[in-house]
């Protein structure tokens, strides 16, 4: 629940080693927050990191095993109570040409970054729901709202994710719980290290901060940086011949 000052208190990092979600977290605490967990893969092998002022605390979390997701939200729940905020940041990016070269890879790739979503998604919404409050921030992409021939596997998985999240958000309305959609454009990280940002670029941080803004005024999508709301406006019209011979 919010406190006095409107800051939430408590937050559910799943993908605890994202630079975008700790970037997020660390925001978040700076506000005001302080519980937070963090769930990652082999997150209890090693001691919490110190996260301002913050109390952490870490979970196992595999996102390629949906059955597991619902005792890791309930895991998080009974260690800080109720989940102001849940952030699923996890994903892998991939190559299409690798993804071309084994459609399995592809498929497993697909698993994550839109049924693991899926799974995530609902398992939290089922605990914002019975709370009465709380905000899921799904992390999509404008790669998902028109997908290029360049990264189509990743960009169809990031149109299916944008797609669950609006249909949630509006499965959520009126029970107090509600789900925030942010779509970045190329974010220099970890994830892009070695390709050339494209126009319009952000950072982990810039994307947090745009998220921390969006929170605030209870926004459903969030758009970093916020001019690609307009470019996305004018490529959606695009006539497909020309979309097709868009760069790779």
């Amino acid at each position: 629940m919010k406190n006095a000052l409107g800051a939430v208190d408590t937050v559910l990092l799943l993908g605890g080693r994202s630079e975008i979600g700790l970037a997020i977290v660390e925001r978040l605490v700076r506000d005001g927050a302080r519980r937070v967990v963090l769930a990652a893969r082999d997150a209890t092998a090693g001691p919490p990191p110190v996260i301002g002022a913050a109390e952490v605390h870490l979970l196992d979390f595999d996102a390629s095993r949906p059955e597991t997701h619902g005792e890791v939200i309930e895991a998080a729940a009974k260690l800080v109570g109720d989940l102001d905020v849940v952030i699923p940041a996890f994903g892998v990016l991939g190559s299409q040409r690798t993804y071309d070269a084994d459609p399995v890879a592809a498929a497993e790739a697909v698993a994550v970054n839109y049924g693991g979503h899926v799974s995530a998604g609902l398992f939290a919404a089922r605990r914002l729901r019975e709370q009465g409050h709380g905000t899921l921030v799904v992390l999509s992409s404008v790669a998902g709202v028109r997908v290029r021939r360049a990264n189509f596997v990743y960009g169809s998985a990031k149109a299916g994710l944008d797609g669950f999240a609006q249909g949630l958000g509006d499965a959520l309305h009126g029970s107090g719980a509600r789900v925030m959609v942010v779509r970045p454009g190329f974010v220099i990280g970890r994830m892009t290290e070695g390709m050339s940002p494209a126009p319009m670029s952000s950072t982990p941080g810039q994307v947090a901060d745009a998220v921390i803004v969006g929170l605030r005024v209870d926004a459903e999508v969030v758009w970093v940086p916020g001019r690609l709301r307009v470019f996305f406006a004018v490529m959606r019209m695009l006539p497909r011949a020309v979309w097709r011979r868009m760069p790779r």
